[in-house]
């Protein structure tokens, strides 16, 4: 259904309605997915050997940052899984597709932050494949 632009908020008001929402989707994934709390405590475990880690700041860097794009495909994810629930909880093959792919484009984000950690390893310590 197309909605009436004129009742659409505009300016500070369309922000500050986006914030509330952007902090509802934030309650509502930590609340309802523990996948998406698993990954919180990753991102914080990985995060504090980053920081002690005798490497430059930058690769520090690079080792925080891979894995918030985790945090943002698991979001997707649950948004998807949440989204085909509510259309039907009946099992149906292009159901069980969506969900399967939203899934497996977590496994490849969670793979990049593996890759990224094995390379500053080796760039760093040497390790692997010597």
């Amino acid at each position: 259904m197309h909605q009436d632009n004129r009742y659409k908020k505009q300016g500070l008001a369309r922000f500050i309605q986006a914030f509330v929402n952007s902090g509802k989707g934030f309650a509502s994934v930590w609340l309802n997915e523990s996948a998406f709390r698993q990954e919180v405590c990753l991102l914080i475990f990985l995060s504090m050997i980053a920081l002690f880690l005798p490497i430059s700041i930058n690769d520090k860097f690079v080792l925080i940052l891979c894995i918030f794009p985790v945090l943002i495909v698991e979001l997707i994810n649950s948004a998807i899984e949440s989204t085909v629930d509510r259309i039907s909880m009946e099992e149906h093959d292009l159901s069980g597709r969506a969900k399967d792919m939203a899934s497996a484009a977590v496994l490849i984000s969670l793979l990049i932050v593996l890759c990224v950690w094995c390379f500053i390893f080796w760039k760093n310590f040497n390790v692997f494949f010597q």
